[in-house]
């Protein structure tokens, strides 16, 4: 009686066969799947290498901003103790920048927006303008 109702291109459970069209859906979705995991990796792989770059240039930012720091506390003699706190803020950033790493990094900007979302807001909508201008200028 199976043989009576069974329609061509399917099983005895109604299912259907590669000749009746499932198995190219079967195989559209594995090539689908693996072209996305295969872009989900390559993603991946370019998130850690640019995550490494920026690791790898944090020691000479530190540099840089050291020898800022030196310069500021330098002139700063002839100024005033205002010169002098910003040398120390940098010089603080310095130190900051080589001990954490860009996770770390990330971590801890999370915990600030989560403390004062309203200022981190207005600092986004604030640097987001500045890179649109500087974007724009550089046209």
């Amino acid at each position: 009686m199976d043989e009576y109702n069974n329609q061509p291109g399917q099983t005895s459970q109604g299912e259907l066969t590669a000749s009746g069209g499932t198995g190219t859906a079967a195989r559209m979705k594995e090539q689908i799947s693996e072209t996305a995991a295969d872009v989900k990796g390559k993603v991946t792989d370019f998130g850690r290498k640019a995550a490494d770059r920026i690791d790898n240039s944090r020691e000479s930012a530190a540099v840089t901003l050291e020898k800022t720091a030196t310069s500021i506390h330098a002139g700063g003699d002839k100024l005033s103790g205002v010169a002098h706190s910003a040398a120390d803020k940098v010089q603080a950033t310095a130190d900051y920048v080589r001990r954490t790493d860009l996770k770390g990094m990330a971590e801890d900007v999370q915990g600030i927006v989560k403390r004062y979302p309203g200022p981190a807001l207005a600092a986004a909508a604030i640097l987001g303008f500045l890179v649109a201008r500087g974007l724009r200028r550089g046209d």
